[in-house]
């Protein structure tokens, strides 16, 4: 798997999938509806994507997911904003490779920070399982930080 910034002209496809992989949030704690924001705008993806955070996951040619990512060079550190792996490949391992993607993909950063729900469990224990520590609960929120220097669990995975 691979990653590069995506292209206006893949949004529409890039958002198909983000409808599917967060409609699936219902069976691991969330209620209908409890999506992020956004996740069916094509015209927000379409922004994140000329701003140059949205980023295309690849399998060869396949596209299989996407992330928001938000870059602070000046800070070395690297936000998540959001990731997601299309629910057709689900439970497959490609979002351990997603994330393994995003830690690589930026060698410069010496920190890695994302948030997800309080109530989803199969995104916090994934976290938890990648080495991310919580660093804060707030507003529903759990926050997370993975500093390089602690040990990557998924190194070898790929």
């Amino acid at each position: 798997m691979y990653i590069v910034k995506a292209e206006v002209n893949q949004v529409e496809k890039i958002v198909d999938m983000s409808v599917r992989a967060f409609e699936t949030d219902v069976g691991v704690g969330g209620a209908k509806g409890d999506c992020p924001p956004e996740f069916d705008s094509v015209e927000w993806h379409k922004q994140m994507a000329r701003e140059g955070h949205l980023y295309q996951a690849m399998t060869g040619k396949d596209l299989v997911g996407a992330a928001i990512v938000f870059l602070d060079e000046a800070e070395k550190s690297v936000y998540s904003g959001r990731i997601f792996i299309d629910s057709v490949y689900h439970r497959k391992g490609y979002g351990i490779r997603l994330m393994d993607c995003i830690e690589k993909n930026f060698p410069w950063a010496k920190e890695f920070n994302l948030d997800t729900p309080c109530w989803n469990e199969r995104t916090n224990a994934f976290y938890k399982r990648l080495g991310y520590r919580i660093i804060k609960v707030e507003d529903g929120f759990i926050f997370y930080r993975k500093r390089k220097s602690e040990p990557n669990t998924i190194r070898n995975f790929t």
